[in-house]
């Protein structure tokens, strides 16, 4: 198995391209609070792939992302640095929230809905 493979085989939901404006809160990687405005790329169920953080951000962090009047909490997953002091992060909700996107995303299993393509 490769490693294209691989990261798809982990992927337990799948991902939905969006980009939506947010609010970020959190520590970050030094410590100091912080509060940027970013913005989706990918959207899931139970989780988001965000841009345009300007702060290092540890993994296993807690932050809080403000969405319309929604305000939810999310573990940070991964990080990786995409430009000189621009980060990706990839987060996952702390607790699970009836569509917190407010779009209707569909819980779906990427192997599941692989299988019935198929």
């Amino acid at each position: 198995m490769n490693l294209a493979q691989q990261k798809t085989t982990r992927r337990k939901q799948d991902r939905v391209s969006g980009v939506l404006p947010v609010r970020v809160r959190g520590k970050d990687a030094s410590g100091a609070p912080f509060e940027v405005l970013a913005h989706t790329l990918d959207l899931t169920p139970s989780g988001a792939r965000l841009g345009g953080i300007r702060h290092k951000l540890n993994i296993q962090d807690t932050v809080v992302v403000l969405f319309r009047k929604r305000r939810i909490e999310f573990t940070v997953m991964w990080t990786r640095e995409v430009g000189e002091h621009e980060h990706q992060v990839g987060l996952q909700m702390v607790a699970a929230e009836s569509d917190p996107w407010g779009l209707s995303i569909q819980h779906s299993s990427s192997r599941s809905s692989r299988a019935s393509a198929a």
